[in-house]
This record gives structure tokens, C-alpha cells and sequence, in this order.
């Protein structure tokens, strides 16, 4: 089974972090929530509070297929400013193992370079975040290893993204057709 982390930090985005986790699940990915605040309950930008499955140091990432981040403000400064997570996100990277980010969370990816010369996606007023991308308007950019979202209300289109990359399009059909979409 394809396993995928997605990670919480105080202020992410409610809507895209939920949605993420369940379209991957429906999509038999095994998903694990990671807190890298140091506390499971990890409150988001607009006072949610979810309870993540995983403190970042308690798990192996070794089989770990794809690495996830919702966006939101302050959680994506809040991420970008994780030094572990940002060595994990450069090892999976360097793997060619696929890393996810929407909203303002492709920030994260664009100080990493791993935008640099890609087709890449993102909240609009987050664009100059990602130094040497090639941006585009479209709801979800792949370029190789790498996927884009640009906001809340196209998380389907991200996670969907995500399934087809980790399990064909075969299953983004299913799976979005579960979904009425």
C-alpha cells in the first residue's frame, strides 16, 4: 500500500488538510497526520483543532511515498520554519519520491528550490515565494516529483492529483467518481 504524511503546524488551512486526508484515504492511501509542533492537538488558521495521528519525530519516513502540506496562514510560515521537516522534505526530494503543497504552502518549496524551473501553482499572493518557477493559473501544477495547489477550493483537484501520482488514473477515476465530481 502507497503511504503518504501529511503535516500540521499552528494556522494551517482546516479545509485542505481534511479534505487531503480523506480523498487519500478513499484512494487506498495509507495517510498518516504528522504534528510538528510537538503536541497531537494542532489548532489551524481558523480555530479547528485536530488531533494528528503522529508527533514528527515518532515516525519512519524510510517507505513513506509522499509528503504532504496543507497551506494556510501563519501554519505555512509555521512549516517553512521547521528545520527537520525542511531536511526531510530536501531528502524525499533529492529521492524523486513525490512532495505536495497547496495554498501558501508551496512557499516552503520555493525556498527549497525544488520549484526552481517548474511549472508550479500556489495562493496568488504567494507567487514571489516561488523563486524560478514557471507559474501558472491552473488549480493543480505536477512537474515531475512535484505538485502544486493553488487554493482551498481546489483541494479535490490537489488530493486527486496526488491519488493519480501514487495510484494511476484508474483510481483518480473511482475516487472522484465517489465523489460526484
Amino acid at each position: 500500500m502507497k503511504r503518504a504524511v501529511l503535516f500540521l503546524a499552528t494556522g494551517f488551512e482546516e479545509t485542505e488538510a481534511v479534505g487531503t486526508v480523506d480523498v487519500l484515504r478513499r484512494g487506498e492511501i495509507d495517510v498518516t497526520v504528522v504534528s510538528v509542533t510537538g503536541e497531537r492537538a494542532v489548532t489551524g488558521a481558523h480555530d479547528v483543532t485536530l488531533v494528528a495521528d503522529a508527533l514528527f519525530d515518532e515516525v519512519s519516513y524510510e517507505s513513506v511515498d509522499a509528503l504532504v502540506l496543507p497551506g494556510g496562514m501563519p501554519g505555512s510560515a509555521n512549516l517553512n520554519a521547521c528545520e527537520p521537516l525542511k531536511k526531510l522534505l530536501t531528502e524525499h526530494y533529492a529521492k524523486g519520491k513525490t512532495v505536495a503543497a497547496i495554498c501558501a504552502a508551496p512557499l516552503v518549496f520555493g525556498g527549497l528550490g525544488f520549484v526552481d524551473g517548474r511549472k508550479a501553482t500556489c495562493y496568488p499572493s504567494f507567487e514571489p515565494y516561488l523563486a524560478g518557477a514557471r507559474i501558472t493559473d491552473e488549480a493543480v501544477a505536477v512537474d515531475g516529483n512535484v505538485i502544486t495547489g493553488k487554493g482551498p477550493g481546489l483541494v479535490f483537484d490537489f488530493a486527486l492529483a496526488i491519488v493519480s501520482r501514487l495510484q494511476g488514473g484508474e483510481v483518480k477515476a473511482s475516487v472522484s467518481a465517489q465523489l460526484l465530481l
